[in-house]
């Protein structure tokens, strides 16, 4: 079932992924009319001219999905969070920027001899790591090897501009960008990007509250698959229902009963006091019941 869900959305462009933790964060993204490589043995890959993602099927990967509240009342999140007990999901924890060698692990061929350094931000479930095969963009990093990444001030100045590949390491794959690393007042670019924000860093989690990772495990990669009411650039769309109940089977089978449960009762009429719920989350699941509740009609108005 694991590889089945991920085999049928790293053939969807409209799906996208990340890896990383809170604070530090690689996203895949693709357009449906870019030129993209796949391949699905012996890990399921998929690369363009813009990053790369590698995802290897580990016996031991649970995905739970999930359903947010967002700040916009006539929509909501949704997401699958791929996890491993913490025993298998544990990465190198390194707090100091440290050269690791040539990537051999690279998904294209041709990044295969350059240097890859971790910058020691990744905690316990991932490595966040840049690539380069540039004299001058090696000879920074390892001047600032054994060196915590943001107390080098050379480092955090320069090496924006000189935009190595940043790669982002799980037990369960990886996510590459290769786009240039946006200027600090400037936008990320659409397709395959990085987030690394210290003031999230700072918290501490390796998660945002809102991803339900079970106890015992931890979630170095996230499946996001193609939303119902936003396209995968983040604009909205109309509402799209095979979109909707193709996430719901996911909910069915991967999602917290709870959750579920607060859902059906919202759809069924209930007018139970949300406040006062004894289980937070069937309280999220009622209120996202409530929001999905007026698409669905709108939906079954429009078939019949």
């Amino acid at each position: 079932m694991l590889r089945s869900l991920l085999l049928d959305h790293i053939h969807d462009p409209e799906a996208s992924w990340s890896c990383g933790r809170f604070g530090a964060i690689a996203e895949f993204h693709r357009d449906p009319d870019e030129q993209v490589e796949i391949s699905i043995e012996p890990s399921i890959t998929a690369a363009t001219s813009r990053g790369a993602i590698r995802l290897d099927v580990l016996p031991d990967v649970r995905p739970v999905a999930y359903e947010t509240i967002t700040s916009c009342i006539e929509t909501w999140g949704q997401g699958v969070v791929l996890c491993l007990p913490q025993e298998t999901a544990a990465m190198s924890g390194r707090t100091v920027v440290t050269e690791l060698g040539p990537d051999r692990d690279a998904v294209r061929p041709q990044d295969r001899d350059a240097i890859l350094f971790d910058v020691g931000l990744g905690g316990t479930q991932a490595d966040i790591c840049v690539r380069s095969d540039d004299p001058e963009t090696i000879a920074l990093l390892r001047a600032a090897c054994g060196q915590p990444m943001m107390q080098n001030v050379a480092l955090a100045h320069r090496l924006p501009a000189l935009s190595p590949h940043r790669v982002f390491c799980s037990r369960m794959g990886r996510v590459e960008v290769y786009q240039p690393i946006p200027a600090p007042d400037g936008k990320s670019p659409e397709g395959p990007h990085t987030h690394v924000l210290p003031r999230l860093l700072a918290h501490g989690r390796l998660n945002a509250a809102t991803v339900p990772v079970p106890d015992g495990w931890l979630a170095g990669m996230s499946l996001f698959p193609a939303h119902p009411l936003m396209r995968s650039d983040g604009e909205r769309t109309s509402f799209d229902a095979a979109r909707y109940r193709a996430f719901q089977a996911l909910m069915d089978r991967f999602g917290d009963p709870a959750l579920v449960a607060g859902k059906q009762a919202a759809f069924a009429g209930s007018h139970e006091d949300i406040a006062d719920s004894d289980e937070r989350r069937h309280a999220i699941g009622f209120r996202i019941g409530q929001r999905q509740q007026p698409w669905l009609r709108s939906a079954i108005a429009a078939d019949s």
